[in-house]
């Protein structure tokens, strides 16, 4: 006798499976954050935020690292504290630009460029003109 084969998933078990695979991928996104603010605290206390900066001493590429607390207020830490914050970072995203200043906030897990938008002058950015 012929008996009939599916072909394909119906669309009612791909949308309960799209559900799962958002809730997985929400639940990893928030414990990256949660771990990853957890260890900028182990490594130095009140820390919500770490600039990053590339810079050149005597030929040498560098990186400055500065530790804000939650307030905008750099955190007093020892050179191992920065460098640790560096570390834990560029290892935590290691497909970003570090040529260029990056800001990570710990409370939200996002790494944004911090590139100073052009002068309105040029016409090249939308900022607003300045007043004379």
């Amino acid at each position: 006798m012929n008996e009939t084969q599916r072909t394909r998933t119906p669309r009612a078990a791909l949308a309960v499976k799209a559900v799962r695979d958002a809730r997985t991928r929400i639940r990893t996104r928030a414990e990256f954050v949660r771990v990853i603010a957890t260890q900028l605290n182990a490594i130095a206390p009140g820390t919500a935020r770490v600039s990053i900066a590339p810079l050149t001493v005597e030929g040498r590429r560098r990186q400055w690292v500065i530790l804000d607390d939650a307030a905008g207020h750099p955190i007093e830490a020892d050179a191992d504290a920065h460098r640790a914050a560096l570390g834990l970072l560029t290892r935590a995203f290691p497909v970003a630009d570090w040529s260029v200043p990056r800001t990570y906030d710990a409370t939200t897990g996002d790494l944004a460029a911090d590139v100073p938008p052009a002068p309105a002058a040029l016409g090249i950015d939308t900022a607003p003109e300045a007043t004379r």
